[in-house]
């Protein structure tokens, strides 16, 4: 049996990458999988790999950055399976590269929208769904960069930021009605946010890990996994890194 039988899932940005392996291995461990992303052909591919492969997954559209399409997503979810256990939030950007005096607004907007906002509207609806049944678990995507800046991205940074204390004063709120909810932090994974680096530049962010390599997404599904689980039933409020050493450093 595997660790979610029985269990329903949300995971927002699943049509690739992190959030694509983590559909993959929830479905494989027994959970009915809700694929949501803005990318409708990706995210039917997803679904198809799921339910070829004998577990059950349904396709839904939603932009993460409206409070509308979280909540719609969240009722789709309910209609459908007929309640909500799980939800990753995974959905997010990396937005435009400068420094903050010269950063353009726009491309911050676009960035905490998604990035923060997004992750807020979720838990919103998501917590609201979880109260009726008694109980639920929430993991938030951020990154090591949740925990440490970096120069040319004071979006993502502080978005990310933002993700670790929305996390922890939700799981103080809800504790006592045994929902949990935790943030994880990946390094620099191999997933298309990547995409279009140069050699040159791949190499130096390889050599910023102690562990000598990229990440990949099946290795951040797997803590993902973990949080989401009953095994982590006395884990709520924390931040997890899998970034290779990045943090130790």
């Amino acid at each position: 049996m595997g660790v979610l039988n029985g269990k329903v899932a949300i995971i927002t940005g699943a049509a690739k990458g992190i959030g694509e392996s983590t559909a993959r291995l929830f479905a494989k461990e027994g959970a009915k999988v809700v694929v949501s992303d803005i990318d409708e052909e990706n995210g039917k591919k997803v679904v198809k790999a799921i339910t070829d492969s004998g577990g059950e997954a349904i396709f839904v559209k939603s932009d993460a950055s409206k409070a509308k399409d979280n909540e719609e997503l969240v009722e789709a979810t309910v209609k459908y399976f007929g309640k909500l256990d799980i939800a990753v939030n995974n959905a997010g950007i990396g937005g435009p590269l400068a420094k903050t005096a010269e950063y353009p607004l726009v491309g911050w907007n676009e960035v905490i929208n998604l990035n923060l906002s997004g992750v807020f509207y979720g838990t919103k609806y998501q917590i609201a769904e979880m109260l009726k049944n008694g109980k639920g678990s929430i993991v938030n995507i951020s990154s090591i960069l949740g925990q440490v800046g970096v120069a040319n991205s004071p979006a993502y940074v502080a978005a990310k930021h933002g993700i670790v204390g929305l996390t922890k004063t939700s799981a103080v709120e809800y504790a006592k009605d045994n929902i949990r909810v935790n943030s994880v932090g990946p390094g620099y994974i191999k997933t298309p946010l990547l995409d279009g680096l140069d050699d040159e530049t791949r190499d130096y962010l390889v050599g910023l890990h102690p562990i000598g390599r990229l990440g990949e997404p099946e290795e951040v599904a797997e803590l993902i996994l973990w949080l989401a689980s009953d095994k982590a039933s006395f884990v709520t409020g924390n931040y997890y890194a899998v970034d290779g050493g990045y943090l130790a450093q």
